[in-house]
């Protein structure tokens, strides 16, 4: 499973943007995606991940803000990041398993695209 992340890049407080990660693999449809992020200093965490049926999770800092959706037939999964913060600043990255449900740990992930830098001005 090859994955490629597009659409970070510089915008001020209260923005938004939409990150977009297309997957290969022909049973993309049965995939947990997730999008996770890394600030300088800090671990990889999860912000938001959905499952091949549909369920989706959204860590406590984004929900209300962010919302993760996928389209199958473009094999493709979005973030949409609303009201963007400061502190969202981060390198974003998309991550899948090819099975079973999500996880908050970065290791349980057996693809992973290229990272997108989001950054984020007050």
């Amino acid at each position: 499973v090859q994955l490629q992340a597009s659409g970070g890049g510089l915008v001020q407080a209260e923005d938004s943007l939409r990150l977009s990660c297309a997957a290969s693999g022909r049973t993309f449809s049965s995939y947990v995606m997730a999008w996770f992020r890394q600030a300088p200093g800090n671990q990889r965490e999860l912000v938001a991940a959905i499952s091949g049926g549909g369920s989706f999770h959204l860590s406590s800092s984004v929900k209300g803000r962010f919302i993760i959706s996928k389209d199958n037939a473009k094999s493709t999964v979005y973030l949409q990041m609303n009201s963007l913060k400061p502190e969202d600043t981060a390198v974003y990255y998309c991550a899948a398993r090819t099975s079973g449900t999500w996880y908050y740990s970065a290791s349980m992930y057996s693809f992973w695209g290229q990272g997108t830098l989001v950054t984020v001005s007050s």
